[in-house]
């Protein structure tokens, strides 16, 4: 499915991130063709060198002949919510390469580092026939978890500064990584780091057939890249062997099911707000502290009749 045929694909995935009528039937057909590409999500701190890395990764990628998508998540406008920053000028080198397709997408409201139409996007891309998409966060630091959901392989990017926040981190960052790398290594701090990452793995030790690596990189000067390529071709070596891949696939399209399906209805909810007389009058007096909300909330869902003309404007 448009194979080589990047403009077909940019549009097609601007439709989708609209939502356009067309969006289900793109993705309809779309569907038998994706999940053939490794997917690696980065992640971590503005300022680790992300982008630099992932424009690295790419390079390598392409020398070895495999095709990629790239698809690099900015802050969104405040005006036109599209992407602030550009990742065709990042990577500009790439951008004339017909064997990398490279998409910038705006946040549009998601907090957790990628924007809800990220999993869509990203099917697109794997469909067109790419065999690694590299998905790179927005760089919102300890909250950016919704790349576990979207990666096959989530790589953490960290920097030497941060080794005084390692400990903070567990909650969030530590727990997802699969591969961490310690970028700008020249920089005083970095073997520190390095082996304060490894003692935190160690000391909250997931239980899973994989050990995760801790390598340490120079993106702007291509070192370390290929022992990172490595270590991403023997953890989807390990979790395929394990199972453990197939399991997160699965996980990933039931949790897509449920994240469309509460977004249609919280969307269809809102229609009904807008239109329906009864329903505007209890927010007003949610609104007017006459009653609380969640006694507001389970009243209305009680109502048989309103509920089906919640389930009618999801047809519309």
């Amino acid at each position: 499915m448009l194979q080589g045929d990047s403009l077909s694909l940019a549009r097609l995935i601007t439709l989708v991130e609209r939502e356009s009528p067309d969006a289900p039937e793109i993705l309809r057909l779309a569907g038998p063709h994706a999940g053939g590409g490794h997917r690696i999500g980065f992640t971590g701190p503005p300022g680790s060198g992300k982008s630099t890395l992932v424009d690295q990764v790419t390079g390598r990628l392409r020398a070895a002949q495999a095709t990629v998508g790239v698809i690099a998540v900015d802050p969104s406008s405040p005006f036109s919510g599209g992407a602030l920053l550009g990742d065709r000028i990042r990577m500009e080198r790439h951008y004339r390469d017909s064997g990398v397709y490279i998409r910038s997408m705006g946040t549009r409201g998601g907090h957790g580092g990628l924007p809800s139409a990220i999993e869509r996007a990203v099917m697109l891309v794997e469909a067109s026939g790419k065999e690694y998409v590299l998905v790179e966060t927005v760089g919102v630091g300890q909250t950016e978890l919704d790349v576990m959901d979207a990666a096959d392989t989530v790589v953490v990017v960290l920097v030497p500064e941060a080794g005084d926040t390692v400990q903070t981190m567990k909650a969030g960052l530590m727990e997802i990584g699969d591969i961490f790398v310690v970028n700008k290594a020249d920089r005083d701090g970095a073997d520190k780091l390095a082996r304060g990452i490894e003692t935190s793995l160690h000391l909250s030790a997931r239980e899973s057939s994989w050990t995760a690596p801790v390598l340490t990189t120079q993106a702007n000067e291509d070192v370390g890249t290929e022992e990172l390529i490595d270590a991403v071709s023997r953890h989807r070596e390990a979790s395929e062997a394990s199972g453990e891949l197939a399991d997160r696939r699965r996980r990933r399209m039931a949790t897509q099911f449920f994240k469309t399906l509460e977004a249609k209805v919280h969307a269809a909810l809102h229609d009904v707000i807008a239109s329906d007389g009864e329903v505007r009058t209890v927010v007003d007096r949610v609104e007017n502290g006459e009653v609380d909300p969640y006694t507001a909330a389970t009243e209305m869902l009680r109502d048989r009749e309103l509920v089906r003309n919640w389930l009618s404007a999801l047809d519309s």
